[in-house]
């Protein structure tokens, strides 16, 4: 080997190890953006399919009345029993 390969090849194994934390830290990078990404179209799709299941569907408004004067009574009742006591 020539010197100026000798060279290189030292000063390369001096920085292995930044080198290393450097790629290491390049690849979570680009793992992390790939998930935020899928993470998004996830989201994108379910939310427009909810948007299209939901817009065909009219929402309808009952109402309902109930008479609960018995129900009044009984509880009246319940409590007059217990006053009385």
């Amino acid at each position: 080997m020539s010197q100026k390969k000798v060279d290189a090849y030292k000063a390369e194994k001096a920085n292995r190890e930044k080198i290393m934390k450097k790629e290491k830290l390049i690849l979570n990078l680009e793992k992390l953006a790939a998930l935020v990404v899928c993470i998004v179209a996830v989201c994108w799709i379910g939310y427009s399919v909810y948007g299209k299941v939901t817009a065909d569907q009219v929402t309808e408004t009952t109402e309902t009345v109930m008479d609960t004067s018995a129900l009044d009574s009984y509880l009246n009742g319940l409590s007059a029993d217990s006053e009385a006591e």
